[in-house]
């Protein structure tokens, strides 16, 4: 646990935040320091300036860890060489590792051209199949989304109308009897939009879910094809299927930061009013009805920007998941290496090592 608490710690000087202790948290945001550090290096030509990216990890890892409890120095120093190993693999000769990719390629296109239109019937298949079983799913999330929103709407709206007539009602001190309604309406906004990011998670894990299968199916369909190829073909599908994974994961972080945004959106007027009903008790029943009604327009305006924000991105990824699929018919054909894929080809084999490193950290200690 240690190893993870000590990755943690590095998670947690990066970001500024408090972390989910898990091996894939972590790993993600390892991978996104080096690789900055790295885009960093490739940017500055001379050896003086390469070299202070490499201070930086060091200071990184060594410095700030040490103020974590039972810092352990051994493994820290297992952890800067991981670093500063994959920092290097990251910054080598982009055309060496182009080449690399390109010839692994053509060896699987070569073995693979007798069989061409089977191949390209498999690929077309099972990318029309993926599209079809994606395709509920952004139905499902729509009509979710849709379903939520006007929920919170009305319960917002019943919320005021019953603080309204309370008011009009009351003749007491209005703060001392409104506690209760202050506090539900932040309940709601809160239990509201939390169940909205837990419905809208369990569609994510779906559609990875899903994903997974069509992956398998395809390597099944292929597999005959490969013979002594099969390790290639199933590296390429397994690289695919992770980044197509990290898609819906980059997604469910983005849906997150929105439904984040619209809570952040909505609580200034539960402030606002409280603060009102400090005011003079006369002045606020004359006043209240119009405040209350453009306060409900003004809430169900950002709700329905939220909405609308929301509301194209099931579809989105599902057209982007299934142009990744086709675009493995490209790779089989004539194709220019991108830096995109250099990134790409790294990436799963540098997570899976951080992965393991924290994994074989951990047993260790048991």
């Amino acid at each position: 646990m240690l190893v993870k608490v000590l990755l943690l710690a590095l998670a947690l000087v990066i970001t500024g935040n408090q972390a989910d202790i898990s091996t894939d948290k972590i790993s993600n945001v390892f991978w996104n320091y080096i690789t900055q550090l790295s885009s960093n290096s490739r940017d500055k030509a001379d050896n003086s300036q390469q070299s202070e990216i490499s201070k930086q990890i060091n200071s990184l890892i060594e410095e700030n860890l040490r103020s974590v409890h039972n810092f352990d120095g051994e493994l820290v120093g297992q952890l800067v060489p991981l670093a500063k190993q994959i920092q290097k693999q990251l910054t080598q000769d982009s055309q060496a590792l182009r080449e690399q990719i390109k010839e692994e390629l053509e060896k699987l296109k070569v073995k693979l051209t007798p069989y061409t239109e089977e191949v390209q019937k498999q690929l077309n298949r099972n990318a029309e199949e993926l599209q079809d079983k994606l395709a509920p799913h952004a139905k499902e999330f729509q009509a979710q989304l849709d379903k939520s929103t006007e929920v919170l709407r009305k319960q917002l709206k019943s919320i005021s109308k019953n603080i309204e007539t309370k008011i009009k009602e009351n003749a007491d001190p209005l703060q001392a009897s409104m506690g209760p309604y202050f506090q539900e309406l932040k309940s709601t906004i809160d239990n509201k939009i939390e169940q909205l990011e837990k419905q809208l998670k369990m569609i994510n894990d779906q559609v990875q879910c899903n994903i997974g299968q069509q992956m398998d199916e395809l390597y099944k369909s292929l597999k005959p094809y490969a013979d002594e190829m099969q390790e290639e073909l199933h590296k390429q599908i397994k690289n695919m299927d992770f980044q197509m994974k990290k898609n819906t994961e980059q997604i469910e972080s983005k849906l997150l930061e929105f439904t984040g945004k619209l809570r952040e959106q909505l609580y200034p007027y539960v402030n606002e009013l409280r603060n009102k009903l400090n005011s003079d008790a006369a002045d606020v029943k004359q006043t209240m009805e119009p405040y209350f009604t453009e306060m409900n327009q003004q809430m169900d305006q950002k709700i329905e920007e939220f909405r609308e924000t929301i509301m194209p991105i099931a579809d989105a990824l599902n057209k982007s998941l299934v142009r990744r699929l086709r675009d493995m018919k490209k790779k089989l054909g004539e194709y220019t290496v991108s830096v995109q894929d250099q990134m790409e080809y790294l990436e799963k084999d540098i997570r899976d090592r951080i992965r393991d490193f924290i994994t074989q950290g951990a047993s260790s200690e048991n």
